[in-house]
């Protein structure tokens, strides 16, 4: 559906429609993602996080700023992110020797376990863009490239 009957808007121009279509694709996509993860008791950040020590997990205890360079969302607050999974038993920390003031953090195997049980989380994501081509997701990708420079 266009966005011109989605919101039922004008735009000054073309940029603008295409900020506030890219927008509120975003809003639409995102909130979708956010009631699956709400099932599992967790938000985006949080999920994020997980994901990010998942994927690191062969490296060992990463730091909080090597999370943060992960992040989705720049500006969130990971110490935060992390202190609520550690309530939940999904991470576990523990101080670096050599700098007191830096925590080291890992996915615990319940962190594990519930991103298994996510599964279908995952790939219910995968779907959310399956009204495009592998082509046209190309495409997009590129276009979504370009865009951030």
């Amino acid at each position: 559906m266009r966005i011109e009957d989605e919101i039922k808007g004008r735009f000054r121009n073309e940029y603008h429609k295409g900020l506030i279509n890219l927008i509120y694709t975003v809003n639409q996509l995102s909130y979708l993602l956010m009631q699956s993860l709400k099932a599992h008791g967790l938000t985006e950040p949080q999920y994020n996080v997980l994901r990010v020590l998942r994927g690191f997990r062969s490296e060992g205890s990463v730091s909080i700023n090597f999370i943060k360079e992960r992040m989705l969302d720049k500006s969130s607050d990971v110490s935060r992110i992390v202190d609520n999974l550690y309530g939940k038993g999904l991470v576990g920390r523990k101080e670096n020797p050599a700098d007191r003031r830096q925590k080291e953090i890992v996915i615990t195997d319940m962190g594990l376990s519930l991103l298994t049980e996510m599964l279908e989380c995952e790939i219910r994501q995968d779907t959310l863009l399956d009204t495009l081509t592998g082509e046209e997701l190309i495409e997009l990708n590129r276009l979504l490239d370009k865009i951030r420079g």
